[in-house]
């Protein structure tokens, strides 16, 4: 797995729409089979690679690989989740609240899971039973497998409301009374219970169908205003996107039993007026509790691209670009075999053609469509890994997505689709705009990877938008999150770039509303590639410590300053700006910021990690001084992804107001 990838506000409520005792009923949540999408998935060869865990989660549900709250299914012991301002620590008896404490080192901003509030239940196993784009609902079986009582998760509340199934007794660590609070670590914590239940002390009754209800009260904040909207339950979330003029706006809507609850609007949310109810610090900065049932974020648009601007170069940079596109046409292009290493030849591939084709070069562009073509044909056939172990894929009928062989990087654990994939849909889109016969060919299997990484509806074949979290804004790299700090992402520009070649390829396949919801993507992504990880807004006092401007992974619990793959400062800048594809201009801003990372980057020289995509990224900043660097570099410096064709070509593009 190469990639990764006032207080937080957290509702966990429980909704238990009719359910009087058993097993959870599959019927409560089942995912539809789509026929177009099961008719082309049987196309492939049906197979796990490699052995699927043994998933808490109820029958008819398709595996939720990728979310934030996958640590809750796959690992071997449930994981602590991160909902935000909450962490939340399930176990099979019970489950505990905590607020983080946030703690900056000088590599890390930890945000971990700890001592909270404790709520024992005396189950014997939890499972997952119900989720949507904003919450996730969990239940607890006893030892027969009948269900005594559920809580749901929500993004950004404060609050946790557990409801019982049937009559039973809880324990609470610390002891209090319902309505009362109680501090753990300097953090207060309360506790409201409706329906009859029976709170006191270090336990309590619960009748069937009765509630409590667990929050963390802002640092300085009104613990009566908390309890006050604790009576209101969060029954599931919905997401709604409109594209207006140059914005993304995006709207997140928590359903509940009647009235307004509290939610926590992330930095990058739209924190209204209405929004005095408190303020929780989190690893992500300060999220603001709003009374309602809905938050809006509005994005910057990005239009995607597989197109450089060349039209300012002058004819000795256009003889330049057009050497090295001719000498990269007559060197060998496709010698990897997994789906990271090929999908980016594949990508570098169409990098080239683009440019062939705009500098009238007809013999490399021919070479180049030739070769390209003939790749994308053979990792598209089909039934290719009937016959052969690589350059082809399958889909995983028990994890429900699909997965390219060789693998890499975990992919057969579902890490990183989206990094991989997005090569595969770019340079598909590229090669084929123009080539009705090629799109048709590989479209069956291309338009599988699109299913796999964006989705725009849950179905029993694939899940939706697997990776993108609509509250964070942003992707989760991780398929089965086996980690006590939650699930995380590496390299927000691969992610970026995925969901611009899945823009890009919709845009082929004639699909408006495909290419709209990958637009959609691709502009909140790149939003938060900025926001969370190239330029992070780390100067208040709650980061002080912290010894960096970068973040190189989001993690649900900490922020690190490292890689999954490399120390070297080069590495750690670098992962947040490849492939500088064409519609890499979102990372563009603060010249002086980007010099100065560039520099601790590269304080020695280009020749190092990523050492291109640096001179690349300093071309947005420093034109001139882009140029220069890339006259030095040597070709041990260019990434396996890249040319020098095509490093020239960007710096040559750019050109500063």
């Amino acid at each position: 797995m190469r990639h990764r990838s006032a207080l937080p506000v957290l509702v966990i409520l429980l909704v238990l729409a009719g359910c009087t005792g058993g097993a959870p009923a599959p019927e409560e949540q089942s995912d539809r089979s789509d026929p177009a999408l099961a008719a082309a998935v049987a196309s492939l060869p049906q197979r796990s690679i490699g052995s699927a865990p043994a998933m808490r989660l109820a029958p008819g549900l398709v595996p939720p690989t990728n979310r934030w709250f996958s640590g809750l299914v796959f690992p071997a012991a449930p994981q602590p989740v991160f909902p935000l301002p909450l962490s939340v620590g399930v176990r099979d008896d019970g489950f505990a609240i905590a607020l983080p404490e946030v703690d900056p080192t000088t590599t890390t901003i930890f945000g971990s899971h700890r001592p909270g509030l404790d709520l024992g239940l005396g189950t014997a196993r939890m499972l997952v039973v119900r989720y949507d784009d904003l919450t996730v609902t969990v239940a607890f079986l006893d030892g027969s497998g009948a269900e005594r009582g559920r809580v749901l998760l929500a993004r950004g509340s404060p609050y946790v409301r557990y409801t019982a199934t049937t009559e039973q007794r809880i324990t609470l660590d610390p002891a209090m009374a319902a309505g009362g609070t109680v501090e753990v670590l300097g953090q207060r914590y309360g506790l409201v219970a409706g329906g009859g239940a029976e709170v006191a002390g270090a336990g309590g009754r619960l009748p069937a169908g009765s509630w409590v209800t667990l929050f963390a009260v802002p640092p300085g904040g009104d613990g009566a205003l908390l309890a006050e909207h604790a009576a209101v339950a969060v029954l599931g979330g919905e997401v709604a996107h409109r594209i207006v003029g140059d914005r993304v706006v995006t709207t997140l809507d928590y359903r509940t039993d009647g009235g307004d609850t509290l939610v926590g609007a992330m930095p990058h949310q739209d924190a209204g007026p209405g929004c005095t109810s408190g303020t929780y610090p989190t690893i992500y900065g300060p999220l603001v509790l709003c009374a309602g049932t809905s938050l809006t974020v509005s994005d910057p648009r990005v239009e995607p691209s597989d197109t450089l601007d060349l039209s300012g170069m002058s004819d000795t940079e256009r003889t330049a670009v057009a050497e090295a596109v001719r000498e990269a046409a007559a060197s060998p292009m496709f010698t990897a075999s997994d789906t990271y290493a090929a999908g980016k030849q594949l990508a570098r591939a169409a990098n080239l053609l683009r440019l062939a084709g705009q500098l009238g070069l007809a013999g490399p562009a021919g070479r180049l469509r030739s070769a390209l073509a003939a790749e994308l044909r053979r990792w598209t056939q089909p039934d290719g890994c009937a016959s052969r172990d690589t350059h082809c894929f399958v889909y995983d009928p028990v994890l429900r997505g699909v997965v390219g062989l060789g693998v890499a990087f975990g992919s057969e654990q579902f890490n990183d689709h989206q990094f991989h994939y997005g090569y595969f849909l770019y340079a598909a889109a590229v090669a084929a705009r123009d080539d009705p016969g090629l799109a048709a060919a590989v479209a069956p299997v291309t338009d599988l990877l699109a299913a796999d990484i964006g989705a725009g509806a849950r179905t029993a074949e694939f899940p939706r938008a697997r990776a993108f979290d609509e509250y964070a804004g942003h992707s989760w790299a991780s398929g089965f999150s086996p980690f006590a700090d939650g699930n995380n992402q590496e390299s927000s520009s691969e992610a970026v770039a995925a969901y611009n070649g899945l823009a890009l390829w919709a845009q082929v396949r004639g699909d408006p509303g495909e290419r709209e919801r990958a637009v959609v993507l691709l502009s909140r992504e790149a939003a938060a590639a900025v926001r969370y990880y190239v330029a992070p807004p780390l100067q208040s006092a709650e980061f002080a410590g912290f010894g960096h401007r970068v973040v190189a992974i989001n993690w649900g619990g900490k922020r690190d300053y490292a890689t999954w793959f490399s120390p070297a400062p080069a590495a750690v800048l670098g992962i947040q700006l490849i492939p500088m594809a064409p519609v890499a201009g979102y990372l563009a801003g603060d010249a002086d910021r980007i010099r100065a990372d560039v520099v601790e980057a590269a304080a020695s020289g280009f020749d190092v990690p990523f050492g291109d995509y640096l001179v690349m990224y300093l071309a947005l900043a420093d034109p001139a001084a882009a140029r220069a660097a890339a006259a030095e570099l040597p070709d041990s410096a260019i990434d396996g992804g890249n040319s020098r064709a095509y490093l020239l070509a960007w710096i040559f593009s750019r050109r500063l107001p």
